[in-house]
């Protein structure tokens, strides 16, 4: 595999064309993960969130691993705390899923795009008129995807907790960009998503280790009937979508960041459709009408009309 480009992803997120290829990588990052939630609750049947995320893992690490030489101390303690912050959400994600629906877990984790305004305005950020309407129209799009009438359950607290896991996640990467930028000290994306990935294989296997449900000896027979799910979740999902996020996020104001990924609903729910016939209601599709909106009126910035 080719190596990505050394891009900084420190710098802060400037203005026209860079803005908008980071918008792309973003989008394109947000299709991906959209497939994931029918994946992994295809695999839930036979494997342990924390199972599901050493093996995701694993493979991710087989690619990035060259990316950690050189590694700075900057790389080293923001690229920690992201990863930390993903395990949690990952973890969180996951073990909900195993306990609700692939759409109701897709939606409760976009929430995100509600709690990354709100969690940005305690650190001091303005909010303009397009992203508060954006988050508005996505929330209201999310509402009607939600769509099953099935009461609030355990699978449902854990995934909005990851939900907030998920927010404090994008702040974090927006604060690692501006403080690398004030030092000068620009944090590689390739090396972020290598370091993060190893902390996710990591406390995975030590989890599965602990974790009183899990059981190692058997892992791997139980992980051959999901080998290219597995594959697709650690090549792609991970390690292709660790390094793109990162290199996006780089281009991109968080609150805009988190308006693209309440995409993910709409993803999630064509793929459920297609992968493990979860239906959608004529409600769920205006919907997701509603939240593609929502995205669209939340980039509509001084750049977009002069462009």
């Amino acid at each position: 595999m080719a190596a990505p480009p050394a891009e900084p992803a420190g710098a802060p997120p400037p203005a026209g064309t860079p803005h908008r290829r980071g918008v792309a990588a973003l989008l394109l990052v947000t299709v991906v993960w959209g497939t994931t939630f029918p994946a992994i609750k295809a695999m839930t049947g036979d494997l342990q969130a924390v199972e599901i995320i050493a093996l995701r893992f694993a493979v991710a690490c087989a690619v990035l691993w060259p990316f950690l030489r050189g590694m700075r101390g900057e790389e080293l303690r923001w690229g920690g705390w992201m990863g930390l912050l993903m395990f949690v959400a990952t973890a969180l994600q996951v073990s909900g899923l195993a306990l609700t629906s692939s759409n109701r877990n897709a939606f409760i984790t976009g929430l995100n795009v509600v709690l990354v305004p709100i969690m940005a305005s305690t650190l001091g950020q303005r909010l303009g008129w397009p992203v508060l309407a954006g988050a508005a129209l996505s929330v209201l799009g999310m509402s009607a995807m939600f769509y099953e009438a099935t009461p609030w359950g355990l699978g449902d607290t854990l995934t909005l907790a990851s939900a907030f896991c998920y927010g404090a996640y994008v702040l974090t990467f927006e604060q690692c960009s501006k403080a690398t930028a004030r030092t000068g000290q620009h944090c590689r994306p390739e090396r972020l998503a290598a370091l993060q990935s190893v902390l996710m294989l990591g406390l995975g296997a030590a989890a599965v280790c602990l974790h009183p449900a899990a059981a190692p000896a058997t892992l791997a027979a139980r992980a051959d009937a999901h080998a290219w799910p597995l594959v697709y979740l650690g090549l792609v999902a991970s390690a292709g979508m660790v390094w793109l996020q990162a290199w996006g996020q780089a281009r991109v104001r968080a609150v805009e960041a988190a308006l693209m990924y309440s995409l993910e609903p709409v993803f999630a729910a064509l793929t459920a459709l297609y992968y493990i016939h979860e239906r959608m209601s004529g409600r769920a599709v205006l919907g997701a009408a509603v939240i593609v909106l929502g995205v669209m009126v939340s980039q509509w910035t001084g750049r977009m009309r002069s462009a």
